[in-house]
């Protein structure tokens, strides 16, 4: 239960975050890499709702538990691609983007595994969970159990 109902409040404003939502879904990304990044993203944001929305996607996509429950240290983990874990440091860099902005290094490991258009669907999928982990963690969204 949110503290608003921001849909009915402001259904022109949310109609905008949607737009983006739908676009990143249909971004030519791995779906599982951006569940990951999604789920990442959410723990170093501290948003309940959306790391137990996007654990729960991740599991119905078919990812064992172990590499989920590995998420916040893909670094020590073999569970993770080069690959993924140049996205999901990508997606650490940006969220914490005021710390040290991207550095030439992390763009150009990400760049070594991803095209420009990759690189830019990247960038709009872990600005869109940022969001949402925003609008959620402004709202008082909880997760709960189903």
């Amino acid at each position: 239960m949110s503290r608003i109902d921001y849909y009915a409040i402001a259904p022109d404003g949310l109609s905008q975050v949607m737009k983006v939502e739908n676009y990143v879904s249909k971004a030519e990304l791995d779906g599982s890499l951006k569940e990951y990044i999604k789920l990442r993203v959410s723990l170093i944001n501290g948003c309940a709702y959306c790391v137990n929305m996007h654990t729960k996607d991740l599991l119905k996509m078919g990812e064992s538990f172990e590499k989920i429950a590995c998420v916040s240290v893909w670094n020590e983990a073999d569970y993770f691609t080069e690959k993924e874990g140049a996205a999901l440091e990508l997606a650490e860099y940006v969220t914490k983007i005021s710390e040290q902005g991207v550095p030439a290094e992390i763009y150009q490991k990400v760049r070594d595994y991803f095209s420009e258009k990759e690189y830019v669907d990247l960038i709009l999928t872990i600005a869109q969970i940022n969001t949402w982990n925003r609008i959620s963690i402004s709202m008082g969204n909880r997760a709960t159990a189903e």
